[in-house]
Parts: structure tokens; sequence; C-alpha cells
């Protein structure tokens, strides 16, 4: 039986052929795994808000301003089921602007810069692991968004389309 709903958000942000993660220390949802540079559960009055949200975790987790940074899009949605709650995850991506320092600090535990092809897939959760993979292979196709599903272990994505 399904008795929680737990939303949250992470953003990915993008050096050329680089992204930012977090190794997270101290969760008690993730906890030692690698992870979107910032993120976390929405509050009560941010539910409908993800965007909002995002914007104030970039700049409470790793101070960062909008200014510092381009093209920030909700690129996927997400639900998974883990015990008696689903779980929503919004993705979003950004760029970092060529004039920010890339030494960026995280209270939330370790960032480290990877190599898109030298991602650490095997130390991230499912979610994570599936949307960066399939980003790095739709990654020039930047208005889409994403809706996945988690069942068995896996993803399904789907591309979801303006109707009028």
């Amino acid at each position: 039986m399904i008795n929680n709903l737990r939303s949250m958000t992470s953003i990915y942000i993008i050096n050329n052929d680089e992204i930012l993660l977090l190794y997270r220390k101290g969760s008690r949802v993730l906890n030692d795994l690698w992870i979107g540079s910032a993120g976390g559960h929405f509050n009560d009055n941010e539910l409908d808000k993800p965007y909002e949200f995002i914007v104030r975790e970039l700049n409470e987790e790793l101070n960062i301003e909008l200014k510092d940074i381009k093209n920030l899009n909700l690129r996927y949605i997400t639900l998974r089921k883990v015990n008696n709650e689903v779980r929503q995850n919004y993705y979003y991506f950004a760029e970092l602007n060529e004039i920010f320092d890339r030494d960026i600090e995280s209270n939330e535990g370790d960032l480290k810069w990877f190599n898109i092809d030298e991602l650490p897939f095997d130390e991230m959760p499912i979610t994570s692991r599936e949307v960066l993979k399939h980003f790095i292979k739709h990654r020039n196709i930047s208005d889409n968004i994403y809706c996945g599903s988690v069942s068995q272990n896996k993803i399904n994505f789907l591309h979801m389309l303006d109707i009028r």
C-alpha cells in the first residue's frame, strides 16, 4: 500500500563535456551515492513550483545564481516506488557560464567534475543513472521533457508532447 508521496528535484550542471556530481553524505534518503549537483525535498509551499525550488537550492547549496548558469531546463520527471511511498523526481539541467569559477563547494557532500564518458554509473541511484544515460544519448534535443517510470530495475522514458 502507498502511504506517501515524496517530491524531490535535482540539477545537473554541465561545463563543456563534464558534469558536476555530488557525492551525498549524511542524507536520510540517499547516502554515499553520486547524484545531481544540488537538490532535495520540496517544502510544502514549493510543491507546485519546482523551478523556484531548484533556483533556491542552487543558491543555498552551491552559492550559484541564475546569472552564473544558462539554459536551465526541466528535462525529466521520474516516478519510483520505494517501500510505501512513490518518489517523484524533477531533473533539471543547466550549463555553467564560461566566466564562472568551476571551483564550487557544497555543504551536502563532495563535488567532482566528471567527463561524460567516465560517469560513476555503478555508484548512483537508478533514476539518476538512467536519466544521465538518456540525457547523454539525446543531449542535443534541449527542449524535450521526458517522463520515466521505474519498473523491474529499469526506466521506460516517454517524450512529453504539448497538446493544444
